[in-house]
């Protein structure tokens, strides 16, 4: 036990003494929050909208075959099968069964929750599935036959660890692993990246790189595109800084992009999206600007770039997709999606895509680069469930597959509104309202960290557990995102930070100030660094809001970067051994600002034991020290689900039934 901080025993993830507390919190909150008949009735609509057999099975083409991992009731950790194109055209697809993950984990005594596969290309013969203990981030690795639908003997197999690996062909893949003791950065993530050759043992892998302890990661990946092979290395300096290089029969060639830039490469060209203003040959070119360059010529000194896309106050960039011959870029403005088709010829040209919906989201779930122009688009909105189409560019668009509403929203509207903040910044924010919801209970959330952007999209949990029930749903666009491009991210990072605080209660007080709610009939709900926004809300602003639920939070800004995958975030908040940054880290740690002598509205915080990305001490933490202080606060801890805090639909929806309930409790 140590006098600065009284709680340091609560880091013991899963020491005695504190599963045992975390046993007495969670009994003291399933005694309050469960028992009742609105709990149950949430947690069985919640799980019918994940279990439901008519919701979509989203797909991954993977040459002739299109993959599906499907969760539900009869098959809560899943199965990973497939189909053709042709069977999943059907109202009732026949799938050829490749992983019941139920049956492997009852066959091995595990707790497997499945984490993905990659498949061999080309092909599509192997692959090597990730499977995860409880959820975790941390995976085994293990080969598996797709023609005979089972793993192989002697295999490649990797122990439990925050592996990278992927194929470079049937006989070689790169991985980085935990190969022993100073071979992980000090964030836990592989420092080294090897070339492993099937029958060898894995610690004879020969070495490719080799960064410092220090760095967040290093990863190697081979592209195996016909006729374009290349081999790529990362060392990933920070959360926003990668070295880039070439690996040849030579030795490395560095790219010579910004650091900070993102890149990709498909067939003859190079993109580069700027986080940062570049400036080459006498030419800048402002952050958020996408640039397209000849591979080989950029990598022979050329510093030539055709523009692809540049943003401007309301535009931003938010991500791309290549088909064989075309580039599908998809923009937002004002949070809105806009889809477009780029084409390289002599010069190139750019058309609309056709697919957003107003006030809503399309993205581009799946594209088949080696071979096709196909795409598949998934658009959606607030009150719009998804609907998947197929089509290719330049041809027809067929829709394959409708989600079922979960809700009704008849009556309900979507608007979108700005806030102003401290320093005059407008800040957008979507409402979504039933009808005779003013001034009722009302849920905010927002995230504001790392670029994520949060666009519209159709949740049946929020329609079912919220909405339908006469709720009023807030989703926040605060700076930190992506919304705007990377200056609306990089503007509020480290000393900046206490701007995306400002933003999001900007958009609180805004909603008051508009009669869609007030302060006593306010929730707020956010995780991961949404997690540490409710917790600087709870303690900064506590006037604003009626009830917080804070999900896998960061809390203790103080320790954070010695937890788990914390040193890896230091990019994004500072260095709190540093005393200047600490200075400003420290203002808004929400650990470090609970008083005894402060009022704060009722809390609920909710986490996983086999988080290991944010450590659930920063939960842990903070409830023992607001129960001491004799504050309103409960406290969930699931053994299970790694980051996301359940590990399959039933814990899933007894996690937002507990959430919900707690809300209505509170706001009703």
């Amino acid at each position: 036990m140590s006098d600065e901080d009284p709680y340091l025993w609560l880091e013991d993830v899963t020491g005695e003494e504190a599963l045992d507390w975390v046993r007495a919190r969670n009994a003291e909150a399933l005694a309050e929050l469960s028992t009742g008949e609105r709990f149950a009735g949430i947690r069985d609509e919640v799980r019918e909208v994940l279990d439901a057999d008519d919701r979509i099975p989203y797909i991954r083409r993977r040459g002739e075959y299109l993959y599906n991992f499907w969760q539900d009731s009869a098959n809560p950790r899943g199965l990973w099968r497939r189909t053709t194109l042709e069977q999943y055209r059907l109202d009732d697809p026949e799938w050829e069964l490749l992983l019941d993950v139920d049956a492997l984990a009852e066959a091995d005594g595990e707790n497997w929750v499945w984490q993905g596969a990659a498949v061999l290309r080309p092909g599509y013969h192997r692959a090597l599935v990730e499977l995860s203990r409880g959820g975790a981030d941390a995976t085994v690795v293990r080969e598996y036959d797709l023609d005979e639908r089972r793993f192989v003997d002697d295999g490649f197999f990797v122990p439990e660890a925050k592996t990278r690996i992927g194929w470079i062909d049937q006989d070689r893949v790169y991985v980085g692993t935990d190969f022993g003791p100073g071979t992980l950065t000090s964030s836990g993530y592989p420092r080294l990246a090897k070339e492993w050759r099937r029958g060898t043992p894995l610690e004879e892998a020969t070495v490719v790189f080799e960064g410092k302890p220090d760095d967040v990661s290093v990863s190697a990946h081979h592209d195996p595109t016909e006729g374009w092979e290349r081999d790529f290395v990362y060392r990933s300096v920070d959360f926003y800084r990668t070295e880039r290089y070439v690996r040849t029969a030579t030795g490395l060639d560095r790219i010579e992009v910004p650091e900070d830039a993102q890149t990709s490469s498909h067939r003859e060209w190079l993109l580069i999206r700027l986080r940062s203003d570049w400036t080459v040959e006498g030419t800048t070119y402002p952050s958020g600007t996408l640039l397209a360059s000849g591979f080989d010529a950029f990598m022979a000194g050329e510093r030539s770039f055709t523009t692809l896309f540049t943003p401007d106050a309301h535009t931003s960039l938010e991500y791309w997709a290549w088909t064989h011959n075309h580039l599908l870029l998809s923009t937002l403005s004002d949070v809105r999606t806009e889809l477009h088709v780029l084409t390289p010829s002599e010069g190139w040209t750019s058309r609309p895509l056709a697919g957003a919906p107003e006030l809503g989201t399309a993205q581009i779930t799946g594209t088949d680069p080696d071979v096709s122009d196909e795409y598949l688009l998934d658009s959606s909105g607030y009150t719009q469930p998804s609907t998947l189409s197929y089509g290719h560019v330049g041809g027809d668009v067929e829709i394959l597959k409708r989600a079922p509403s979960f809700f009704d929203s008849e009556g309900m509207t979507v608007s979108q509104y700005f806030a102003t903040s401290e320093d005059g910044t407008k800040i957008p924010y979507f409402v979504v309202r039933p009808s005779g919801a003013e001034g009722g209970p009302t849920l905010l959330t927002g995230y504001g960290g790392f670029e994520v952007s949060l666009t519209p999209g159709y949740s049946g949990i929020i329609g079912r557990g919220w909405l339908a029930r006469g709720g009023t749903y807030v989703v926040a666009n605060i700076r930190g995102g992506g919304e705007y491009g990377p200056d609306w991210h990089t503007s509020v990072t480290k000393a900046k930070r206490y701007k995306v605080y400002e933003d999001f209660s900007a958009v609180a007080a805004d909603l008051v100030e508009r009669g869609i709610s007030e302060p006593s009939r306010l929730g707020i709900q956010g995780g991961s660094n949404g997690g540490l926004l409710m917790g600087v809300m709870l303690t900064r602003y506590p006037h604003l809001f009626g009830a917080i639920v804070s999900q896998v939070p960061l809390l203790d800004m103080k320790r954070y970067h010695k937890l788990l995958a914390g040193a890896s975030w230091m990019a994004e908040y500072g260095d709190p051994d540093d005393p200047a940054e600490w200075d400003f880290i420290g203002k808004y740690s929400p650990y470090q600002n609970v008083h005894a002598d402060r009022a704060y509205p009722p809390v609920l915080f909710v986490t996983s034991t086999r988080d290991d990305r944010v450590h659930p001490a920063h939960a842990r933490k903070m409830v023992a020290r607001m129960a001491e202080q004799g504050h309103d606060v409960r406290y969930h801890e699931n053994i299970e689900g790694g980051h996301g805090a359940a590990a399959d639909n039933e814990q899933l929806a007894f996690k937002w039934a507990l959430m919900f309930e707690f809300l209505w409790e509170k706001l009703a």
